[in-house]
Protein backbone atom coordinates (compact mmCIF):
# COMPACT_ATOMS: atom_id res chain seq x y z
CA UNK A 1 0.00 0.00 0.00
CA UNK A 2 1.05 3.61 -0.45
CA UNK A 3 2.19 5.20 2.80
CA UNK A 4 1.29 8.74 3.81
CA UNK A 5 3.63 11.36 5.19
CA UNK A 6 1.98 11.02 8.57
CA UNK A 7 2.45 7.23 8.62
CA UNK A 8 6.09 7.65 7.65
CA UNK A 9 6.77 10.10 10.48
CA UNK A 10 4.85 7.95 12.95
CA UNK A 11 7.00 4.93 12.03
CA UNK A 12 10.20 6.94 12.53
CA UNK A 13 9.01 7.92 16.00
CA UNK A 14 8.63 4.25 16.97
CA UNK A 15 12.17 3.23 16.01
CA UNK A 16 14.73 2.52 18.72
CA UNK A 17 17.11 5.34 19.58
CA UNK A 18 20.50 4.58 18.07
CA UNK A 19 21.15 7.94 16.37
CA UNK A 20 23.78 10.20 17.96
CA UNK A 21 23.87 13.91 17.18
CA UNK A 22 26.18 16.50 18.70
CA UNK A 23 26.95 14.37 21.74
CA UNK A 24 23.40 13.23 22.43
CA UNK A 25 21.18 10.29 21.47
CA UNK A 26 18.10 11.63 19.67
CA UNK A 27 14.75 10.38 18.39
CA UNK A 28 14.49 10.20 14.62
CA UNK A 29 11.56 12.62 14.72
CA UNK A 30 13.63 15.16 16.66
CA UNK A 31 13.06 18.77 15.58
CA UNK A 32 16.58 19.00 14.17
CA UNK A 33 15.71 16.30 11.62
CA UNK A 34 12.36 17.74 10.57
CA UNK A 35 13.64 19.64 7.49
CA UNK A 36 15.15 16.36 6.24
CA UNK A 37 11.95 14.49 7.05
CA UNK A 38 9.95 17.13 5.16
CA UNK A 39 12.10 16.50 2.08
CA UNK A 40 11.57 12.75 2.29
CA UNK A 41 7.87 13.23 3.04
CA UNK A 42 7.51 15.01 -0.31
CA UNK A 43 7.97 11.61 -1.97
CA UNK A 44 4.88 10.43 -0.07
CA UNK A 45 2.79 13.56 -0.61
CA UNK A 46 3.38 13.55 -4.35
CA UNK A 47 2.54 9.84 -4.62
CA UNK A 48 -0.93 10.80 -3.33
CA UNK A 49 -1.33 13.64 -5.85
CA UNK A 50 -4.45 13.09 -8.03
CA UNK A 51 -2.86 14.71 -11.09
CA UNK A 52 -2.49 11.87 -13.67
CA UNK A 53 0.82 13.29 -14.94
CA UNK A 54 2.33 13.20 -11.45
CA UNK A 55 0.89 9.75 -10.79
CA UNK A 56 2.55 8.50 -13.97
CA UNK A 57 5.91 9.61 -12.58
CA UNK A 58 5.42 8.62 -8.95
CA UNK A 59 3.67 5.27 -9.27
CA UNK A 60 4.55 1.95 -10.87
CA UNK A 61 3.23 -1.61 -10.99
CA UNK A 62 5.31 -4.16 -9.10
CA UNK A 63 6.61 -6.94 -11.34
CA UNK A 64 6.52 -9.19 -8.26
CA UNK A 65 2.94 -8.67 -7.08
CA UNK A 66 1.17 -6.62 -9.74
CA UNK A 67 0.27 -4.06 -7.08
CA UNK A 68 0.58 -0.29 -7.51
CA UNK A 69 3.66 0.90 -5.63
CA UNK A 70 5.74 4.01 -5.11
CA UNK A 71 8.29 4.19 -7.93
CA UNK A 72 11.06 4.59 -5.34
CA UNK A 73 10.55 0.90 -4.46
CA UNK A 74 10.33 -0.32 -8.08
CA UNK A 75 12.64 -2.49 -10.19
CA UNK A 76 13.16 -1.03 -13.66
CA UNK A 77 11.62 -3.46 -16.15
CA UNK A 78 11.89 -1.31 -19.29
CA UNK A 79 13.59 1.71 -20.79
CA UNK A 80 10.39 3.62 -20.01
CA UNK A 81 10.87 2.82 -16.31
CA UNK A 82 14.36 4.32 -16.49
CA UNK A 83 12.99 7.42 -18.26
CA UNK A 84 10.32 7.87 -15.61
CA UNK A 85 12.75 7.43 -12.74
CA UNK A 86 14.94 10.17 -14.20
CA UNK A 87 11.98 12.50 -14.78
CA UNK A 88 10.51 11.76 -11.34
CA UNK A 89 13.84 12.65 -9.76
CA UNK A 90 14.09 15.94 -11.63
CA UNK A 91 10.49 16.82 -10.78
CA UNK A 92 10.86 16.12 -7.05
CA UNK A 93 14.24 17.83 -6.74
CA UNK A 94 12.69 20.96 -8.25
CA UNK A 95 9.91 20.75 -5.65
CA UNK A 96 12.34 20.79 -2.70
CA UNK A 97 15.10 22.86 -4.31
CA UNK A 98 17.79 20.17 -4.06
CA UNK A 99 18.43 16.51 -3.35
CA UNK A 100 15.30 14.41 -2.80
CA UNK A 101 17.47 11.78 -1.03
CA UNK A 102 15.31 8.71 -1.61
CA UNK A 103 17.12 7.68 -4.81
CA UNK A 104 19.74 5.80 -2.75
CA UNK A 105 17.20 3.09 -1.99
CA UNK A 106 15.93 2.56 -5.54
CA UNK A 107 19.48 2.46 -6.90
CA UNK A 108 20.64 -0.09 -4.32
CA UNK A 109 17.61 -2.35 -4.79
CA UNK A 110 18.04 -2.43 -8.55
CA UNK A 111 21.74 -3.26 -8.23
CA UNK A 112 21.26 -6.02 -5.65
CA UNK A 113 18.35 -7.49 -7.61
CA UNK A 114 20.68 -8.23 -10.52
CA UNK A 115 23.83 -9.24 -8.66
CA UNK A 116 22.08 -11.61 -6.23
CA UNK A 117 20.63 -13.46 -9.23
CA UNK A 118 24.02 -13.84 -10.91
CA UNK A 119 25.70 -14.97 -7.68
CA UNK A 120 23.11 -17.72 -7.20
CA UNK A 121 23.57 -18.79 -10.82
CA UNK A 122 27.33 -19.09 -10.33
CA UNK A 123 26.80 -21.04 -7.09
CA UNK A 124 24.56 -23.57 -8.89
CA UNK A 125 21.70 -23.24 -6.43
CA UNK A 126 23.74 -23.62 -3.24
CA UNK A 127 22.76 -20.07 -2.18
CA UNK A 128 19.38 -18.35 -2.00
CA UNK A 129 20.47 -14.71 -2.24
CA UNK A 130 18.01 -13.75 -4.97
CA UNK A 131 15.01 -15.39 -3.29
CA UNK A 132 16.02 -13.77 -0.02
CA UNK A 133 16.15 -10.42 -1.74
CA UNK A 134 12.83 -10.82 -3.55
CA UNK A 135 11.09 -11.63 -0.26
CA UNK A 136 12.71 -8.61 1.33
CA UNK A 137 11.73 -6.49 -1.68
CA UNK A 138 8.08 -7.54 -1.54
CA UNK A 139 7.82 -6.20 2.00
CA UNK A 140 9.81 -3.09 1.04
CA UNK A 141 7.30 -2.38 -1.74
CA UNK A 142 4.18 -3.38 0.20
CA UNK A 143 5.02 -1.16 3.20
CA UNK A 144 6.41 1.67 1.01
CA UNK A 145 9.63 1.88 3.01
CA UNK A 146 12.55 4.28 2.70
CA UNK A 147 15.89 2.63 1.99
CA UNK A 148 19.34 4.14 2.09
CA UNK A 149 22.50 2.63 0.62
CA UNK A 150 25.59 2.18 2.80
CA UNK A 151 28.41 1.79 0.30
CA UNK A 152 31.36 4.04 1.13
CA UNK A 153 33.82 2.50 3.59
CA UNK A 154 36.26 4.56 5.66
CA UNK A 155 39.03 2.79 3.64
CA UNK A 156 41.97 3.62 5.94
CA UNK A 157 45.23 3.62 3.98
CA UNK A 158 44.17 4.29 0.40
CA UNK A 159 47.27 2.51 -0.94
CA UNK A 160 46.24 -0.78 0.66
CA UNK A 161 43.48 -3.21 -0.24
CA UNK A 162 40.83 -4.18 2.33
CA UNK A 163 42.62 -7.31 3.60
CA UNK A 164 45.92 -5.38 3.92
CA UNK A 165 44.66 -2.72 6.35
CA UNK A 166 46.21 -2.57 9.83
CA UNK A 167 42.66 -2.67 11.22
CA UNK A 168 40.43 -5.15 9.35
CA UNK A 169 37.32 -3.13 10.22
CA UNK A 170 38.33 -0.21 7.99
CA UNK A 171 36.13 -1.86 5.38
CA UNK A 172 32.86 -3.51 6.45
CA UNK A 173 33.49 -7.25 6.65
CA UNK A 174 32.06 -10.58 7.70
CA UNK A 175 33.71 -11.19 11.06
CA UNK A 176 32.04 -14.51 11.81
CA UNK A 177 29.78 -16.98 10.01
CA UNK A 178 27.18 -18.84 12.06
CA UNK A 179 24.57 -21.46 11.24
CA UNK A 180 21.80 -18.85 11.31
CA UNK A 181 23.58 -15.84 9.83
CA UNK A 182 26.69 -13.67 9.79
CA UNK A 183 28.30 -11.16 12.14
CA UNK A 184 29.55 -7.98 10.47
CA UNK A 185 31.87 -5.29 11.70
CA UNK A 186 33.04 -1.96 10.33
CA UNK A 187 31.77 1.47 9.37
CA UNK A 188 30.17 3.06 6.33
CA UNK A 189 30.31 6.86 6.10
CA UNK A 190 28.71 9.74 4.19
CA UNK A 191 25.48 7.70 4.22
CA UNK A 192 22.74 10.09 3.14
CA UNK A 193 19.32 9.88 4.85
CA UNK A 194 20.33 6.85 6.98
CA UNK A 195 18.97 8.61 10.06
CA UNK A 196 15.48 8.86 8.51
CA UNK A 197 15.45 5.55 6.61
CA UNK A 198 13.50 2.42 7.49
CA UNK A 199 16.12 0.08 6.01
CA UNK A 200 19.87 0.23 5.42
CA UNK A 201 21.11 -1.63 2.32
CA UNK A 202 24.82 -2.47 2.52
CA UNK A 203 26.94 -3.09 -0.60
CA UNK A 204 30.71 -3.26 -1.26
CA UNK A 205 32.57 -0.12 -2.20
CA UNK A 206 35.21 -1.40 -4.66
CA UNK A 207 36.51 -4.26 -6.78
CA UNK A 208 37.71 -7.19 -4.69
CA UNK A 209 40.21 -10.05 -4.95
CA UNK A 210 40.10 -13.55 -3.43
CA UNK A 211 41.98 -12.28 -0.37
CA UNK A 212 39.21 -9.71 0.14
CA UNK A 213 36.32 -12.20 0.12
CA UNK A 214 35.28 -11.33 3.70
CA UNK A 215 34.48 -7.85 2.40
CA UNK A 216 32.24 -9.13 -0.41
CA UNK A 217 29.04 -8.82 1.59
CA UNK A 218 25.61 -7.34 0.88
CA UNK A 219 22.66 -7.28 3.25
CA UNK A 220 19.80 -5.17 4.58
CA UNK A 221 18.90 -4.35 8.17
CA UNK A 222 16.42 -1.90 9.74
CA UNK A 223 17.95 1.44 10.65
CA UNK A 224 17.55 0.70 14.36
CA UNK A 225 18.86 -2.90 14.23
CA UNK A 226 20.81 -4.28 17.20
CA UNK A 227 24.52 -3.72 16.68
CA UNK A 228 24.01 -0.61 14.52
CA UNK A 229 24.92 2.87 15.69
CA UNK A 230 24.59 6.05 13.66
CA UNK A 231 26.57 9.24 14.25
CA UNK A 232 24.69 11.82 12.21
CA UNK A 233 25.61 15.18 10.72
CA UNK A 234 22.61 17.44 10.07
CA UNK A 235 22.64 20.01 7.27
CA UNK A 236 19.98 22.65 7.92
CA UNK A 237 19.83 26.26 6.82
CA UNK A 238 19.55 28.97 9.44
CA UNK A 239 15.99 29.03 10.72
CA UNK A 240 14.09 32.21 9.84
CA UNK A 241 11.72 33.78 12.30
CA UNK A 242 10.19 36.60 10.26
CA UNK A 243 10.87 35.91 6.57
CA UNK A 244 10.43 32.17 5.95
CA UNK A 245 11.56 30.42 2.79
CA UNK A 246 8.92 28.95 0.50
CA UNK A 247 10.33 25.49 1.32
CA UNK A 248 12.92 24.74 4.00
CA UNK A 249 14.94 21.65 2.99
CA UNK A 250 17.35 19.68 5.11
CA UNK A 251 19.69 16.73 4.73
CA UNK A 252 21.57 14.30 6.94
CA UNK A 253 24.56 12.01 6.57
CA UNK A 254 25.59 9.27 8.96
CA UNK A 255 28.59 7.29 9.99
CA UNK A 256 26.82 3.91 10.15
CA UNK A 257 28.77 1.70 12.54
CA UNK A 258 28.27 -2.06 12.60
CA UNK A 259 29.47 -3.18 16.02
CA UNK A 260 29.48 -6.99 15.86
CA UNK A 261 26.10 -6.79 14.15
CA UNK A 262 24.30 -10.10 13.57
CA UNK A 263 22.48 -10.44 10.23
CA UNK A 264 20.22 -13.50 9.68
CA UNK A 265 20.58 -15.41 6.41
CA UNK A 266 17.25 -14.20 5.03
CA UNK A 267 18.68 -10.66 5.00
CA UNK A 268 22.00 -11.63 3.37
CA UNK A 269 22.31 -11.12 -0.41
CA UNK A 270 26.03 -11.75 -0.97
CA UNK A 271 28.63 -13.41 1.22
CA UNK A 272 32.15 -14.02 -0.03
CA UNK A 273 31.55 -13.92 -3.81
CA UNK A 274 34.32 -11.38 -4.39
CA UNK A 275 33.87 -11.00 -8.16
CA UNK A 276 30.17 -10.26 -7.72
CA UNK A 277 31.05 -7.92 -4.85
CA UNK A 278 33.06 -5.78 -7.24
CA UNK A 279 30.28 -5.87 -9.84
CA UNK A 280 27.76 -4.82 -7.19
CA UNK A 281 29.93 -1.84 -6.22
CA UNK A 282 30.04 -0.70 -9.85
CA UNK A 283 26.40 -1.44 -10.56
CA UNK A 284 25.09 0.58 -7.62
CA UNK A 285 27.34 3.44 -8.72
CA UNK A 286 25.94 3.16 -12.26
CA UNK A 287 22.31 3.30 -11.13
CA UNK A 288 23.14 6.19 -8.80
CA UNK A 289 24.93 8.16 -11.52
CA UNK A 290 21.85 7.67 -13.65
CA UNK A 291 19.75 9.19 -10.84
CA UNK A 292 22.16 12.12 -10.86
CA UNK A 293 21.03 12.87 -14.43
CA UNK A 294 17.66 13.70 -12.86
CA UNK A 295 18.70 15.54 -9.70
CA UNK A 296 21.58 17.59 -11.12
CA UNK A 297 19.45 19.04 -13.94
CA UNK A 298 16.90 20.02 -11.27
CA UNK A 299 19.65 21.72 -9.28
CA UNK A 300 20.73 23.35 -12.53
CA UNK A 301 17.16 24.67 -12.88
CA UNK A 302 17.43 26.22 -9.41
CA UNK A 303 20.85 27.71 -10.12
CA UNK A 304 19.72 29.11 -13.47
CA UNK A 305 16.69 30.74 -11.89
CA UNK A 306 18.89 32.12 -9.11
CA UNK A 307 21.42 33.58 -11.54
CA UNK A 308 18.69 35.12 -13.70
CA UNK A 309 16.94 36.65 -10.67
CA UNK A 310 20.25 37.95 -9.28
CA UNK A 311 20.80 39.73 -12.58
CA UNK A 312 17.30 41.25 -12.38
CA UNK A 313 17.81 42.30 -8.76
CA UNK A 314 21.00 44.09 -9.82
CA UNK A 315 19.28 45.42 -12.96
CA UNK A 316 21.95 43.94 -15.24
CA UNK A 317 19.79 41.22 -16.80
CA UNK A 318 20.06 42.72 -20.32
CA UNK A 319 23.85 42.71 -20.35
CA UNK A 320 25.60 40.39 -22.80
CA UNK A 321 27.95 38.81 -20.28
CA UNK A 322 24.95 37.74 -18.18
CA UNK A 323 23.38 36.01 -21.17
CA UNK A 324 26.63 34.10 -21.77
CA UNK A 325 26.72 32.88 -18.17
CA UNK A 326 23.07 31.82 -18.22
CA UNK A 327 23.72 29.91 -21.45
CA UNK A 328 26.62 28.09 -19.77
CA UNK A 329 24.38 26.83 -16.96
CA UNK A 330 21.70 25.76 -19.47
CA UNK A 331 24.26 23.87 -21.57
CA UNK A 332 25.54 21.90 -18.59
CA UNK A 333 22.06 21.23 -17.23
CA UNK A 334 20.48 19.97 -20.41
CA UNK A 335 23.49 18.04 -21.69
CA UNK A 336 23.55 16.20 -18.36
CA UNK A 337 19.85 15.44 -18.69
CA UNK A 338 20.26 14.37 -22.32
CA UNK A 339 23.06 11.97 -21.41
CA UNK A 340 20.88 10.43 -18.71
CA UNK A 341 17.94 10.20 -21.11
CA UNK A 342 20.12 8.42 -23.65
CA UNK A 343 21.38 6.09 -20.90
CA UNK A 344 17.72 5.24 -20.22
CA UNK A 345 16.87 4.82 -23.90
CA UNK A 346 19.81 2.46 -24.46
CA UNK A 347 19.21 0.58 -21.22
CA UNK A 348 19.14 -3.22 -21.45
CA UNK A 349 19.46 -6.28 -19.23
CA UNK A 350 23.21 -6.07 -19.85
CA UNK A 351 26.38 -4.88 -18.16
CA UNK A 352 29.82 -4.07 -19.51
CA UNK A 353 32.49 -6.67 -18.76
CA UNK A 354 36.17 -5.86 -19.49
CA UNK A 355 37.37 -7.73 -22.56
CA UNK A 356 33.84 -8.92 -23.37
CA UNK A 357 31.85 -5.75 -23.94
CA UNK A 358 28.16 -5.67 -23.03
CA UNK A 359 26.85 -9.08 -21.96
CA UNK A 360 23.44 -10.27 -20.66
CA UNK A 361 23.17 -9.85 -16.91
CA UNK A 362 20.52 -10.45 -14.26
CA UNK A 363 16.98 -11.80 -14.43
CA UNK A 364 15.76 -9.36 -17.06
CA UNK A 365 15.46 -5.95 -15.41
CA UNK A 366 16.84 -2.91 -17.24
CA UNK A 367 20.22 -1.34 -16.51
CA UNK A 368 21.10 2.13 -17.88
CA UNK A 369 23.87 2.41 -20.46
CA UNK A 370 27.05 2.93 -18.48
CA UNK A 371 28.86 5.23 -20.92
CA UNK A 372 26.08 7.80 -21.08
CA UNK A 373 25.25 7.62 -17.36
CA UNK A 374 28.91 8.26 -16.52
CA UNK A 375 29.29 10.99 -19.14
CA UNK A 376 26.29 12.87 -17.74
CA UNK A 377 27.45 12.54 -14.14
CA UNK A 378 31.03 13.57 -14.94
CA UNK A 379 30.00 16.55 -17.05
CA UNK A 380 27.66 17.99 -14.43
CA UNK A 381 29.82 17.08 -11.44
CA UNK A 382 32.84 18.91 -12.81
CA UNK A 383 30.71 22.05 -13.33
CA UNK A 384 29.61 22.47 -9.69
CA UNK A 385 32.12 25.10 -8.61
CA UNK A 386 32.03 26.90 -11.96
CA UNK A 387 28.28 27.36 -11.46
CA UNK A 388 28.92 28.76 -7.99
CA UNK A 389 31.43 31.16 -9.52
CA UNK A 390 28.76 32.37 -11.95
CA UNK A 391 26.28 32.98 -9.10
CA UNK A 392 28.94 34.83 -7.11
CA UNK A 393 29.91 36.96 -10.09
CA UNK A 394 26.35 38.04 -10.94
CA UNK A 395 25.28 38.55 -7.31
CA UNK A 396 28.22 40.63 -6.17
CA UNK A 397 28.96 40.83 -2.45
CA UNK A 398 25.40 41.34 -1.19
CA UNK A 399 24.69 37.74 -0.02
CA UNK A 400 27.87 37.67 2.09
CA UNK A 401 27.10 40.76 4.18
CA UNK A 402 23.31 40.83 4.22
CA UNK A 403 21.88 42.10 7.56
CA UNK A 404 20.15 39.75 10.01
CA UNK A 405 16.39 39.32 10.10
CA UNK A 406 15.97 41.19 13.39
CA UNK A 407 17.44 44.31 11.81
CA UNK A 408 14.71 44.16 9.17
CA UNK A 409 11.98 44.29 11.82
CA UNK A 410 13.72 46.75 14.17
CA UNK A 411 11.88 50.13 13.85
CA UNK A 412 15.19 51.97 14.08
CA UNK A 413 16.71 50.25 11.02
CA UNK A 414 13.82 48.70 9.11
CA UNK A 415 12.97 51.65 6.83
CA UNK A 416 16.61 52.45 6.17
CA UNK A 417 17.38 48.89 5.11
CA UNK A 418 14.34 48.77 2.84
CA UNK A 419 15.56 51.98 1.25
CA UNK A 420 19.11 50.82 0.67
CA UNK A 421 18.36 47.31 -0.57
CA UNK A 422 16.84 48.78 -3.73
CA UNK A 423 18.79 48.28 -6.94
CA UNK A 424 16.04 47.58 -9.45
CA UNK A 425 13.14 50.00 -8.86
CA UNK A 426 10.66 47.48 -10.28
CA UNK A 427 11.35 44.99 -7.44
CA UNK A 428 9.98 45.55 -3.94
CA UNK A 429 12.30 45.78 -0.95
CA UNK A 430 10.68 42.70 0.66
CA UNK A 431 11.18 40.53 -2.43
CA UNK A 432 14.75 41.75 -2.92
CA UNK A 433 15.59 41.01 0.71
CA UNK A 434 14.06 37.55 0.58
CA UNK A 435 16.01 36.75 -2.57
CA UNK A 436 19.37 37.83 -1.10
CA UNK A 437 18.69 35.68 1.95
CA UNK A 438 18.07 32.75 -0.40
CA UNK A 439 21.29 33.46 -2.27
CA UNK A 440 23.12 33.64 1.05
CA UNK A 441 21.91 30.11 1.78
CA UNK A 442 23.35 28.87 -1.52
CA UNK A 443 26.63 30.76 -1.56
CA UNK A 444 27.61 31.58 2.01
CA UNK A 445 26.12 29.07 4.45
CA UNK A 446 27.75 25.93 5.84
CA UNK A 447 24.95 23.88 4.33
CA UNK A 448 25.49 25.53 0.95
CA UNK A 449 29.16 24.54 1.07
CA UNK A 450 28.30 20.98 2.09
CA UNK A 451 25.80 20.78 -0.76
CA UNK A 452 28.54 21.69 -3.22
CA UNK A 453 30.74 18.91 -1.85
CA UNK A 454 27.85 16.48 -2.27
CA UNK A 455 27.08 17.66 -5.79
CA UNK A 456 30.73 17.15 -6.73
CA UNK A 457 31.43 13.82 -5.01
CA UNK A 458 27.97 12.22 -4.74
CA UNK A 459 27.68 9.04 -6.80
CA UNK A 460 31.44 9.08 -7.33
CA UNK A 461 33.91 11.90 -7.94
CA UNK A 462 34.47 12.94 -11.58
CA UNK A 463 37.72 10.93 -11.67
CA UNK A 464 35.68 7.76 -11.06
CA UNK A 465 33.44 8.54 -14.01
CA UNK A 466 36.52 9.26 -16.14
CA UNK A 467 37.92 5.83 -15.24
CA UNK A 468 34.59 4.16 -16.06
CA UNK A 469 34.30 6.00 -19.38
CA UNK A 470 37.84 5.36 -20.60
CA UNK A 471 37.87 1.68 -19.56
CA UNK A 472 34.49 0.93 -21.11
CA UNK A 473 34.65 3.06 -24.26
CA UNK A 474 35.92 1.35 -27.40
CA UNK A 475 38.99 3.51 -27.97
CA UNK A 476 40.64 0.85 -30.17
CA UNK A 477 37.76 1.15 -32.64
CA UNK A 478 38.41 4.89 -32.94
CA UNK A 479 42.13 4.28 -33.47
CA UNK A 480 41.30 1.84 -36.28
CA UNK A 481 39.00 4.46 -37.78
CA UNK A 482 41.77 7.05 -37.91
CA UNK A 483 44.28 4.50 -39.26
CA UNK A 484 41.91 3.86 -42.15
CA UNK A 485 41.30 7.55 -42.80
CA UNK A 486 45.01 8.38 -42.57
CA UNK A 487 46.16 5.43 -44.67
CA UNK A 488 48.12 3.83 -41.85
CA UNK A 489 48.83 0.11 -42.04
CA UNK A 490 49.53 -2.02 -39.01
CA UNK A 491 53.25 -2.43 -38.25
Amino acid sequence: MLRTKEQYIEALGKMKRNVYFNGEKIDRSDEVQMPTIDVMATTYDKAQDPDPKIQELMLAKSHLTGETINRFTHIHMSADDLHKKQDMTRYLCREVGGCIQRCMGIDATNAIYNVSYEADKQNNGSTQYHENFKKWLERFQREDLVGCCAQTDVKGDRLKRPHEQVDPDLYVRVKETKSDGIVVSGCKLHISEASVADEILVVPTRSLRPEDKDYAVAFAVPGDWDGVKQVVTVHNYRKREHFPRGFMPGATDSYVIFDDCFVPWDRVFLNGEYVHGGVLALLFALFHRHSYSGCKPAIGDVLLGSAALAAEMNNIHKMGHVREKLAEIILTTELGYAAGYTASDQGKAEVYMPGMGFVPYGPGSFIPNSIYANVGRCLTGEAVYREQEILCDISGGVPATFPYEEDWVNPETKDLLEKYVMRNPKISAKNAANFWRFMGDILCSATGGITNMGNYHGGGSPVMEQIAITTQYDIEDRKDLVRRLAGITKD
